[in-house]
């Protein structure tokens, strides 16, 4: 049985002219610069790309890839900022913050999954980027679709005003909260200091400030019984909060970096594995642009259309 958290298909965006984004690395404290010759950066990238879908597709994981060849989106290859979607037909476009990311909005992205799923929306908040309104999709919010909580860091990728603004319009509840990692520098995406599964969370919760609401988070996160693991900030930096649950075709897998698996203790991983499989993929220089697995992966939360019969 499918968990509403778990998706059993996404989108992934296959980087051509991959590169560390210039227009992100004053606020993204996970990106680091790659020294290496461009095309051999570029290659690498690729590679490890076809690697994940492999793998994914391996474990019973529908993977819709899509080319970009484009050399002016650097981040191509990490689609969940840009839309998501969700049960009863509905699709969110979002606005985003850096420039040349607003150049990865694909409407042939949306027309494929319109072909292929049952779409009843498209809300498209992308024109508030005019105002200086950012919500960078599930990059910013990390969705609870169980018990419907947006969990939302404060950051300029996330205005107040729009995640009300989703929140009401996709009846989640929102839960923002200020995080810094160990320097003082604020978290810019929540996904990459929390995971949300249906059984269980992995979180960082030494990075939320406020005491109060480290509590408030914790508790909300355990309610229904699931298992709330702690992160230290050296597995946050080794992108262990930065991983997404997904239905294979043996159950819930969860899809995260080799970098991020190994930074995992025993202990952790027990815990993890109560509830779902590890997948760990290997996508180092990917990860150099400050992203990781979860970023790659735009679930698909849409019902499939029938498939139609030839006369």
């Amino acid at each position: 049985m499918l968990s509403a958290q778990a998706p059993a298909a996404v989108v992934m965006v296959r980087p051509h002219h991959f590169t560390s984004n210039p227009q992100t690395l004053g606020d993204n404290g996970f990106q680091s610069k790659d020294t290496r010759n461009p095309s051999e950066i570029s290659s690498l990238a690729r590679a490890e790309f076809d690697g994940m879908v492999s793998k994914l597709r391996n474990a019973g994981i529908t993977v819709h890839d899509f080319d970009d060849t484009g050399t002016a989106t650097p981040d191509s290859v990490f689609p969940n900022n840009w839309f998501s979607t969700h049960t009863g037909g509905h699709l969110a476009v979002y606005p985003m913050f850096p420039e040349n990311r607003r150049l990865e909005r694909r409407w042939d992205i949306i027309e494929t999954l319109k072909t292929e799923y049952r779409v009843q929306d498209v809300i498209d908040f992308s024109g508030l980027e005019q105002d200086g309104v950012f919500l960078e999709g599930t990059g910013a919010m990390v969705l609870d679709h169980i018990f419907r909580v947006a969990y939302t860091v404060q950051s300029n990728r996330a205005d107040p005003v729009i995640l009300e603004r989703f929140c009401t319009h996709f009846n989640y509840e929102p839960m923002a909260f200020a995080a810094a990692d160990n320097s003082g520098t604020s978290v810019y995406h929540t996904n990459v200091l929390m995971t949300v599964g249906t059984g269980y969370a992995l979180i960082c919760d030494a990075m939320i400030t406020d005491h109060d609401r480290r509590a408030q988070v914790m508790q909300r996160l355990a309610e229904g019984g699931r298992d709330v693991i702690s992160l230290t900030h050296d597995q946050i930096d080794n992108f262990a909060g930065n991983a997404f649950e997904l239905s294979g075709n043996d159950g819930l897998i969860l899809a995260l970096s080799e970098t991020a698996f190994n930074a995992l203790t025993p202990s952790q991983l027990n815990r993890i594995e109560q509830h779902a499989t590890p997948l760990p993929l290997a996508v180092p220089t990917i990860e150099t642009a400050g992203g990781s697995v979860r970023c790659m992966l735009a679930g698909v939360h849409l019902a499939r259309r029938p498939e139609q019969k030839a006369p």
